[in-house]
């Protein structure tokens, strides 16, 4: 039974992990954009550093090389002009530069074939990032379709999120129940309007040719009922007792 227990406690641990990752998957991937876009700036920076070392160590080894060959032709020049032991100083200078130069040289060329497995890294890194960057963009887009939906959220798991998005898609079918109302009423109106005109045919053109001042008013006139007020405002009064 214990053991039961355990196993029913790591399933409800692993479903609430499940659940978390769900209602939140956006944003961990919106988090993760972001750390992958830093690493990537990091990396294009680190190569941009090793780029610069390499060409300083290009400098380097030109300038080496200049200076070995000017010791040569001067240690030339001091045998011949029979000055060995400024010929053999040289020498031994050159000996040096050389070294150098065989040094700089086995260097540039380990680091050449990094600095090109370091590019491709970069290169496939960069591309990811950008189909990472539109999978993003239209997971959102996705996201937000999803909450317009018309069928029914699943129902096994009983999530926040999905309540949301049952909530978000009975306001929608709300304001389109209203709408479809507000449509039926106004139809409505439109045919009882037109039905009233239908019985009573002329009675338009007739209340036109009345304003127009031909034949008798159907309306008592304003001077009419002015002259009836003034005559009870004229009229004497009765005594009171």
């Amino acid at each position: 039974m214990l053991r039961l227990f355990r196993t029913l406690a790591r399933g409800a641990a692993a479903r609430a992990e499940e659940d978390l990752f769900d209602r939140n998957a956006l944003l961990i991937l919106d988090q993760q954009v972001r750390e992958t876009r830093a690493a990537l700036e990091r990396s294009r920076q680190a190569l941009a550093a090793s780029v610069a070392g390499d060409r300083a160590e290009e400098r380097r080894l030109a300038d080496v090389e200049a200076r070995a060959a000017d010791l040569e032709t001067r240690a030339v020049a001091a045998l011949q002009a029979g000055r060995d032991d400024l010929a053999a100083e040289a020498a031994e200078a050159i000996a040096e530069l050389e070294a150098e130069r065989d040094a700089i040289r086995t260097a540039r060329s380990r680091f050449a074939a990094e600095l090109t497995r370091i590019r491709a890294t970069v290169t496939d890194a960069t591309r990811r990032q950008a189909e990472l960057e539109r999978g993003r963009r239209l997971a959102a887009a996705a996201e937000a379709a999803r909450r317009l939906r018309v069928s029914p959220a699943p129902q096994d798991r009983g999530t926040l999120q999905g309540r949301a998005t049952l909530q978000d898609r009975a306001t929608l079918k709300e304001a389109e129940a209203t709408l479809a109302r507000l449509r039926s009423l106004q139809a409505e109106a439109d045919d009882t309007e037109a039905a009233l005109r239908e019985a009573e045919p002329g009675a338009d053109i007739a209340e036109r040719m009345e304003r127009a001042g031909f034949g008798p008013s159907a309306r008592p006139a304003p001077s009419a009922i002015l002259d009836r007020l003034r005559a009870r405002a004229e009229a004497p009064r009765e005594p009171t007792a």
